[in-house]
């Protein structure tokens, strides 16, 4: 347990992307079995425990220490398994760790694997008693299904193939045929066996991906336009028999939205954006505010179903049947699409149609009008460009909407959490009524620097008006330039409104905050 503790504290005080992998590979090749195996399963996200409730731990530590204190440094840290890993009271005649293996990172998780969970929290405790501040901070991390330490699924996926000289691409189309600890993985990693046989499985194929358009110089005679709709990027893989569903991570989402996989029977693989219909005469795409109603969720009522129906709008067929169409140009993958679609439901599969422009400049205004609530901007492909698995240059391209703007009022401050749990670092803002009041409008949490981020932390301590446990109200003074790629309607809050990817653009130290925008003007931007 103390080398995967030693490894997550690494881990979250490390910005290199490059350290991060080599501190992955370093653990994955000296680590023994199943303990790397369990390792990759929970920073990979594929890990779910969760034999303790957030509140059970609260009422531990409560037990242990002064419940004012605990109180007070929650209020100071921010994060809640970090909080009670510091303060937690060891006993006086135990060792820091027991060197019997009870405390190996596999026998952890099979004691909370098997555990219930009215008994887990005393089980917690007595494991807590035999660890140092890191190993009680991983312990909770893993009771609780919180363990977020910076990294993606691709990253540790990545750190492991790098470890063994592997090509990151052929461990993804293995992952999911695969279970924890993969000991079938690590034998193919070190040579003992050959590499696991994915076939027949519904497995997941790496996406190709586009490189920002930062120049005019595109020639469209080279180049095919489509929309770049704005909802999650997904791979349906069919075998006829079974169908999953996966994001652009490589997560299974299938159960999240289990009538588009029931309604795929196909032996294929396509891509595709999913998207929830707004208008249900006119069968249109809502906005992304609508999708974030039904995403993470590991089951959905029938009733979330009916009031968000997913549908996808296809871009690819990366496979038909038992021919692998990648090699192929574009336009003949296109041209395979489009012969495919009679055979999937118009209900829930839909195709991404081709925008006619005749050179570049026209496409320009063609881009400059779209604000359909479900636009995000324009893709570029490469009329022969094959299915290749990353970005690789001068295939495809995204040519996002520039973002709109508006000056708003910083209301409320909140810690962050990691390397930015010692600063105010996430901001709430609003904008006015017109009778004078104040509603939140949105949240920020980036777009700034280093420097920014101390100067917005100083501004929030001396001018709190009101402090509600990690959140600080400050005085209604500073406007902040939040960028926001589009804003929708919404009942979940106060302003009836919802901005897409806020962050802060600018800080208005110039601006007096009477002169911020106004809740009716962000409405008129609304798509």
């Amino acid at each position: 347990m103390r080398a995967f503790s030693q490894l997550l504290d690494a881990l979250v005080y490390t910005r290199s992307r490059n350290a991060k992998l080599g501190l992955i590979a370093a653990y994955m090749r000296a680590a023994p079995d199943p303990d790397r195996g369990w390792a990759l399963a929970a920073l990979t996200g594929n890990l779910d425990l969760k034999a303790v409730k957030s509140s059970a731990i609260g009422d531990m530590i409560r037990a242990r220490t002064d419940p004012i204190l605990y109180e007070m440094s929650r209020d100071y840290v921010g994060d809640l398994a970090e909080t009670v890993a510091l303060l937690w009271p060891k006993r006086e005649d135990q060792p820091a760790e027991l060197d019997d293996g009870s405390l190996s990172l596999s026998a952890v998780i099979d004691r909370l694997h098997g555990v219930s969970r009215a008994a887990a929290p005393d089980m917690l405790a007595q494991m807590m008693d035999h660890l140092d501040s890191s190993g009680r901070f991983a312990l909770l991390k893993l009771a609780t299904g919180g363990l977020r330490v910076g990294i993606s699924a691709r990253l540790a996926k990545t750190g492991f193939a790098q470890a063994f000289d592997l090509d990151v691409d052929d461990v993804e189309q293995v992952w999911h045929a695969l279970s924890p600890p993969y000991a079938a993985l690590f034998d193919w990693a070190e040579g003992r066996t050959a590499r696991p046989d994915p076939e027949g499985t519904p497995y997941f194929r790496p996406f190709m991906l586009a490189h920002p358009l930062e120049a005019d110089s595109v020639d469209l005679q080279d180049y095919a336009a489509e929309w770049k709709w704005d909802g999650i990027r997904i791979q349906i893989v069919g075998t006829g028999t079974e169908t999953r569903l996966y994001s652009r991570a490589g997560d299974d989402i299938s159960g999240s939205f289990p009538e588009i996989a029931e309604a795929f029977a196909g032996h294929a693989v396509l891509d595709g954006e999913l998207l929830v219909r707004g208008d249900m005469q006119g069968g249109e795409a809502a906005s992304f505010n609508a999708l974030q109603q039904r995403l993470g969720r590991k089951s959905v009522t029938a009733k979330m179903m009916a009031d968000y129906p997913a549908f996808v709008r296809l871009y690819d067929l990366l496979i038909e049947g038992d021919e692998d169409l990648r090699a192929m140009p574009w336009e003949q993958r296109r041209a395979r699409l489009e012969a495919y679609m009679p055979q999937l439901s118009s209900d829930r599969f839909d195709i991404s149609s081709v925008i006619d422009a005749p050179d570049f400049e026209a496409l320009a205004d063609i881009r400059a009008g779209a604000r359909d609530a479900a636009i995000e901007g324009v893709m570029l492909k490469r009329r022969d460009s094959p299915y290749v698995a990353g970005r690789k240059a001068a295939l495809w391209y995204k040519w996002k909407r520039d973002p709109l703007t508006a000056d708003c009022v910083m209301m409320y401050a909140q810690r962050g959490h990691g390397k930015r749990s010692s600063f105010y670092s996430d901001y709430t803002f609003g904008c006015w009524t017109e009778d004078g009041e104040l509603l939140p409008v949105g949240k920020a949490y980036s777009g700034f620097t280093d420097e920014e981020l101390k100067w917005l932390d100083r501004f929030v301590r001396q001018n709190t008006v009101a402090r509600f446990g990690p959140v600080r109200e400050v005085e209604k003074t500073l406007v902040l330039e939040v960028a926001f790629d589009s804003i929708h309607d919404s009942k979940r809050h106060k302003s009836g409104l919802a901005m897409r990817f806020p962050r802060i653009a600018r800080i208005r130290k110039d601006k007096p905050a009477a002169e911020a925008d106004t809740v009716a003007g962000l409405k008129k931007l609304v798509s």
